[in-house]
């Protein structure tokens, strides 16, 4: 006849030594090495001891680098053992024997700190370049786009070849991505084909095709500064915004790099803070924040900006 499951977890924790063991995994992943010295026995014996709890249930494992760390997840246990262990714990929890065995498990956790604090004291003054060398310098500004209210509807507004659309609209709901370019558009489609969230259409910014109140964010990259009235662009923007949208404007501040007009077609040679606030509010925007973005050691162009406004009225 095949014993209760319960006689099989009671049999495990038969063992005094056994649930000194499991007060401290409950709450935290140990190593064999970490659980010795909380316990003060040898590895073998440690190692025993571990197995018997494991091959009842009551402990897993997981591997980390060459490292294996076990603990108990009380979600994992089945219900007799979920049952039976607050019992235990609580006749174990106030013997001698653990509470001795609690000292040293803050003693085990300080030291793992106390490596950590060790190797930034040391590293503080490389550990930008470490950072960027082990991860690239741009991770924190890809994770923070998830952040994102995963239901907007975003324009990408003279989107070029779709740069900044491939980066926001895995965590949107919808893009609409508008270039008055042919070969840009082209481009763009070649670029995000396969992004369903993405639609793109061909179309001035003095007039988008797109309907009145139907973006929630009008994002405006690099684009302005080629367009011939920037004003009555931005009125377009605000335009197709819902009411509470906001717009997002990168471009240039004012330089003299005369060349770009016959090189690139720009039409501007950036913008001023005052005259892009000015443009913003006569477009009917509210709330405008304008600040100049850090300077990239390894760019040649001009400084930028970044400017946000809100539209409040319909």
């Amino acid at each position: 006849m095949t014993a209760a499951p319960i006689l099989d977890h009671m049999a495990a924790l038969a063992d005094p030594t056994r649930c000194r063991m499991l007060l401290p995994l409950e709450r935290h992943e140990l190593t064999v090495n970490e659980i010795c010295s909380v316990l003060q026995l040898p590895q073998s014996t440690v190692s025993r001891h571990l197995k018997t709890l494991a091959d009842d249930g009551w402990v897993s494992s997981r591997r980390d680098g060459t490292s294996r760390f076990y603990g108990m997840v009380m979600s994992d246990l089945d219900p007799g053992a979920q049952r039976l262990w607050p019992l235990i714990r609580e006749q174990i929890a106030g013997t001698n024997g653990a509470e001795q065995d609690e000292r040293r498990l803050k003693s085990v956790l300080s030291k793992r700190r106390s490596k950590s604090e060790e190797f930034f004291a040391s590293a503080s003054g490389q550990w930008d370049h470490l950072r960027t060398e082990l991860f690239g310098d741009r991770f924190h500004l890809h994770a923070m786009l998830s952040l994102i209210d995963p239901s907007l509807t975003v324009g990408d507004l003279g989107c070029g070849t779709g740069q900044v659309s491939e980066l926001i609209a895995p965590h949107v709901a919808k893009v609409v991505a508008v270039d008055g370019s042919t070969d840009m558009v082209q481009a763009a489609r070649k670029r995000l084909k396969g992004l369903h969230q993405v639609e793109i259409r061909r179309g001035d910014m003095e007039g988008l095709p797109i309907d009145d109140g139907t973006l929630d964010v009008a994002i405006v990259a690099l684009v302005l500064h080629h367009v011939p009235e920037p004003a009555r662009a931005l009125a377009e923007v605000n335009r197709v915004l819902k009411c509470g949208g906001r717009a997002l404007i990168v471009d240039m501040l004012p330089h003299d790099r005369v060349e770009y007009q016959q090189q690139m077609g720009h039409v501007w040679l950036g913008f001023s803070e005052k005259t892009i606030k000015k443009y913003l509010e006569t477009a009917g925007f509210e709330g405008t924040s304008i600040a100049a973005l850090p300077a990239d050691d390894s760019a040649k162009g001009p400084s930028l900006f970044v400017a946000t406004a809100r539209k409040f009225k319909v």
